[in-house]
């Protein structure tokens, strides 16, 4: 249906994963169901396709239509957010051969302090030769994950971003990360609310009770209806780098260089117009639209 909440979650077709590969840089075939080959396409996924809500912005419903969301992501190579980027991503592994559950994880909320109510957030659950592990390749900005976790609890385990850890509580897991001092060059954003000065913060989380599709459906309606939305208030573009990240939240424009040996990430700020927007999506993030973006920036809670 229309709406977004009540689509087929079955394919029509044989994912292809040619073009998939084709997609996120790598040729070749991937025959060996190891742990360096699912780092490989995780990290390749993450520098290749955006984490973005655009669709929502462009007059364009989100579904969770399998086909749908290989046509948008793969062959109109555009992004999307974690309903489809890490669907996919699941449905890429199963066809590979991996052993691969869907599990739904609840965001953390720093104005509430606490975990949301919907599980809204997909990730993957891994297992090969009998450790498992947490794929996601679709949260964006500072808290995207360039590698798979190993799910273990309260092990350090050091990414570009910081330091991620797992921490069991009960049946409960939580995704945490401890990062980096903010650097701000521009002095218009020295107090922009998109900066994280938290050093540890929570990100999100989940059970490890297995999900069918269907389970999202409802929160993939309400995240992009909801005027309460994170993602109804503001527009949110981001893509990793070999050095951190760019992102577009409304019409602010970031570029951020992790600089571990400083112990600092210099955050380059500034806003662009209306104007310049179709250029850095194009430009920065390999983006073209096919409708046009209304950038949105309300007040919300969200930082880079």
């Amino acid at each position: 249906m229309a709406d977004g909440r009540f689509t087929t979650s079955l394919p029509l077709c044989k994912m292809n994963l040619e073009e998939y590969f084709k997609r996120i840089g790598l040729h070749g075939s991937f025959e060996k169901l190891d742990l360096a080959t699912l780092k490989l396409i995780h990290k390749q996924h993450v520098m290749s396709v955006p984490f973005e809500n655009l669709s929502v912005h462009c007059g364009e419903r989100i579904t969770m239509d399998l086909e749908v969301i290989f046509n948008k992501i793969v062959r109109r190579g555009r992004g999307g957010w974690c309903l489809e980027n890490n669907y996919l991503f699941g449905w890429v592994l199963r066809e590979m051969g991996y052993d691969t559950t869907t599990l739904g994880s609840r965001v953390f909320n720093s104005i509430l302090k606490d975990f949301g109510p919907l599980e809204s957030h997909l990730i993957n659950k891994i297992v090969i030769d009998g450790k498992t592990y947490i794929a996601d390749v679709s949260f964006g900005v500072s808290s995207q994950l360039w590698e798979p976790l190993e799910l273990v609890s309260g092990k350090d385990q050091p990414q570009a971003a910081g330091v991620f850890r797992l921490i069991e509580n009960g049946d409960f897991w939580v995704l945490e990360k401890t990062g980096r001092k903010p650097e701000v060059p521009n002095p218009d954003f020295a107090k922009s609310s998109l900066v994280n000065r938290k050093e540890t913060k929570q990100i999100y989380g989940f059970t490890l009770v297995p999900r069918e599709a269907d389970n999202f459906f409802e929160s993939n309606h309400t995240l992009q209806t909801d005027p309460t939305s994170l993602f109804t208030n503001k527009s949110i573009c981001s893509l990793q780098t070999p050095t951190g990240f760019r992102a577009l939240i409304g019409w602010t424009y970031s570029e951020v260089t992790y600089k571990p040996e400083e112990g600092v990430d210099v955050l380059d700020m500034r806003d662009i117009t209306d104007d310049e927007i179709e250029q850095i999506l194009r430009e920065r993030f390999n983006l073209k639209l096919q409708n046009k973006l209304k950038p949105a920036s309300n007040k919300s809670w969200y930082t880079l």
